[in-house]
């Protein structure tokens, strides 16, 4: 079977599960982005409960697989009287491990902005609050965006696995394919090729929009 005689014929379902696929992205991306930014801040904190706390969960989100933490969320968390259906299990496991990471992102970004920036904020006899909503956040954030940038492709790659829950998204239903039809090259190919637009002209182009509108912002263009 030609590729376009595949996609005449199974473009309905890779679709469905492209639409389901920006879906667990978008939402993953929202769960990452705030668990990064209150764990990174709490790494910060002079407060060691919540210190000990963003410490707790950046260690053992990165230091555990993304499958075993799907599964424990989907599977395990049952059993204490906890239950997300496959869908909500599924973005939220991938946006708290990728928000692991973003955290140590967040804080590295925070304490790289300059020292006379802090002492400037300081002298104005701002909270610390507004200080850190008015003066660091912003800075920090153009330095965080490229690596941002580079950790929302791996969350991308890294929703596949909620096929594995039986998430109907672009992986599962290009297995489902497979299984009935063993076109491996075409089911696959396409699958990879979406993956691929998906990477190199939605995120990166926007990533790279946002630090040029954000670097303009704070004058740096």
């Amino acid at each position: 079977m030609s590729i376009i005689e595949f996609l005449q014929t199974y473009g309905g379902l890779i679709a469905s599960g492209t639409w389901v696929t920006i879906a667990q992205f978008l939402l993953a991306s929202a769960v990452a982005i705030g668990v990064a930014l209150v764990a990174g801040l709490g790494k910060l904190s002079g407060n060691w409960l919540i210190r000990g706390t963003a410490v707790t969960y950046i260690e053992i989100f990165r230091g555990t697989s993304l499958l075993v933490q799907l599964f424990w969320i989907f599977y395990v968390l049952p059993l204490f009287g906890l239950t997300f259906d496959k869908f909500t299990a599924g973005f939220v496991s991938v946006g708290l491990n990728v928000g692991a990471y973003g955290a140590e992102i967040v804080r590295g970004a925070i304490q790289a902005v300059p020292k006379g920036q802090w002492e400037a904020a300081y002298t104005l006899s701002m909270s610390p609050a507004k200080r850190m909503r008015r003066i660091i956040l912003p800075q920090a954030l153009v330095l965080m965006l490229p690596s941002w940038g580079n950790l929302l492709i791996e969350l991308l790659k890294g929703t596949a696995l909620v096929a594995l829950i039986s998430v109907t998204d672009l992986m599962f239903q290009t297995r489902q394919i497979n299984a009935s039809t063993f076109l491996s090259a075409q089911a696959f190919g396409t699958a990879l090729v979406i993956y691929y637009i998906l990477a190199r002209f939605l995120i990166t182009p926007f990533m790279r929009w946002l630090e040029r509108v954000m670097a303009r912002r704070l004058g740096r263009a």
